[in-house]
């Protein structure tokens, strides 16, 4: 690639999102490059589905299938396709710039027709080292209770969730399904959720509340056997049992580089002006997976947005190359499904 090649279309990130967008590109001679990320402490190219031992509901695996796998499978059919992949961050994107600018974390300059940017967010942890540790290696710590909830080696055992909004009401009362008894841990003496929610949770004869609790570490070598609770009012510390740990405090959407670049609600997630669609509000910039999506947060969704993503992507370099007006609205002919 020399600085004077523009690529057709530009793939940020590397999860579910993005390798389906690149299947779909590719497949449709756009000759896809995808900016696949660099490891980091936090994230690593992949996505979250790399810390994910087993996944068990992505359609087409009956026996389950290791979230490295799949990750690593779905990289490999867009490599089949032509996919040329980039082991690096795109740090900076000009959207006044036609072709657009973007710039990467090694100082590459790369010209693009159009790009999609499937980043995604990462969970908030509590930045304990067991926490991470056990997190890589499935040892029973996980920010996904409709993810993991459901293996068996959740079953019939006291898991703790950590948090006090929705997320963590929603996530508890899901796990009741699996879990002999389901502790929330939240650090206040009153919940953050919305009182339905609080309600629903605080019935459930399966939930309990640790009030005014921290987590300070993760007991347990190979798989997590409890944790160390510190009292946020009197700092006493004490030992509860637990055969998991959820975290749900939320989530970190990667898009620190698109600031002013396209619209982001006030977490931090793209916001597309028409809602059901994946084109941005700016012409050419499409987003995909969970870097727009605060809600659903599943493999499976982030998947079909990619395709999303690439197939209007397609029609709007279409339009271009035909001399037409570039409209937001991409014509809404039927798609042809592709074996």
């Amino acid at each position: 690639m020399s600085d004077e090649t523009i690529e057709n279309v530009v793939i940020i990130g590397s999860g579910p999102a993005g390798w389906t967008a690149a299947v779909y590109a590719a497949r449709a001679r756009l000759e896809p490059l995808v900016y696949e990320g660099a490891p980091s402490r936090e994230m690593i190219p992949g996505g979250q589905l790399m810390f994910t031992t087993e996944v068990e509901n992505y359609p087409g695996f009956a026996e389950g299938i290791d979230g490295q796998k799949l990750m690593m499978e779905m990289k490999a059919q867009a490599e089949r396709f032509g996919t040329r992949v980039v082991t690096d961050d795109i740090v900076e994107v000009d959207p006044s710039s036609r072709p657009f600018r973007l710039r990467s974390a090694e100082g590459k300059e790369i010209l693009a027709r159009s790009v999609i940017v499937a980043t995604g967010a990462r969970a908030n942890w509590l930045g304990l080292h067991n926490e991470e540790r056990l997190a890589q290696t499935g040892g029973g710590v996980s920010a996904c209770a409709v993810c993991d909830g459901a293996l068996p080696a959740f079953r019939d055992q006291v898991l703790a969730v950590v948090g006090g909004g929705d997320s963590a009401m929603e996530e508890a009362t899901y796990l009741t399904k699996f879990a002999r008894e389901v502790v929330i841990i939240h650090r206040r003496d009153t919940f953050r959720a919305s009182p339905i929610m609080a309600e629903r949770a605080l019935a459930n004869e399966k939930i309990r509340v640790e009030w005014n609790s921290e987590v300070v570490d993760v007991l347990g070598d190979d798989f997590i056997t409890g944790l160390r609770l510190k009292d946020t009012e009197t700092g006493a510390e004490r030992e509860m049992e637990a055969g998991g740990l959820f975290l749900a405090i939320g989530h970190t959407p990667n898009t620190a580089f698109l600031d002013g670049v396209v619209e982001l609600d006030e977490s931090g997630y793209i916001v597309p002006p028409n809602p059901g669609r994946v084109m941005t509000d700016v012409e050419g910039i499409f987003a995909a997976g969970d870097v727009m999506d605060d809600y659903y947060r599943q493999a499976v969704t982030a998947a079909g947005t990619g395709c999303m993503a690439a197939l209007e992507a397609e029609r709007w370099l279409a339009h271009q190359v035909d001399g037409a007006e570039p409209a937001t609205d991409v014509p809404a002919e039927p798609v042809s499904a592709e074996g």
